[in-house]
C-alpha cells in the first residue's frame, strides 16, 4: 500500500480521510495547511499527497507548485468543493493544468477516492 499525506484545513475531513485509507492499509499523515503539509512531506516522504486547494496561511496551488517543484514525479490529489462550487471548479481545474494525478470535488465517494488513489498510482 502507499504513504498518503493528507492536506486539508477540514478537521473532520482530515480526520475521515485518515480513518478511510488507514483501513484501506495506507500509512496515513494529515496537516491542516499548506505550510505544515510541505513541512510533513520532508519529513514522511509520501507516494501520494491529497491537498485541498483552499486553505489559510499556503493555498493547495501554491503547495502543488512547490512540491512538483521539488519531485516532478510525486503523485498528488486535489480535492475542493463546498458552497463555492465556481471557485472550486476553477481551482480544480488550474490544479489540473499544473500537473496533478487526479481532481476530486467534495463531497465525494470513497469508492472515487479509491479509484483516484489508484490511477494516481500508476
Amino acid at each position: 500500500m502507499a504513504k498518503i499525506l493528507v492536506i486539508d484545513d477540514e478537521e473532520q475531513l482530515r480526520d475521515l480521510l485518515k480513518q478511510m485509507l488507514t483501513r484501506d492499509g495506507h500509512e496515513v499523515q494529515t496537516a491542516y495547511d499548506g505550510v505544515e503539509g510541505i513541512r510533513c512531506f520532508n519529513n514522511f516522504h509520501p507516494d501520494i499527497v491529497i491537498t485541498d486547494i483552499i486553505m489559510p496561511n499556503k493555498d493547495g496551488i501554491e503547495v502543488i507548485t512547490e512540491l512538483l517543484c521539488r519531485d516532478s514525479k510525486i503523485a498528488i490529489i486535489a480535492i475542493s468543493g463546498g458552497r463555492r462550487a465556481i471557485t472550486a471548479e476553477f481551482n480544480l481545474e488550474s490544479a489540473e493544468l499544473l500537473g496533478v494525478k487526479g481532481i476530486l470535488s467534495k463531497p465525494f465517494t470513497r469508492e472515487q477516492l479509491r479509484e483516484t488513489i489508484q490511477l494516481a498510482l500508476v
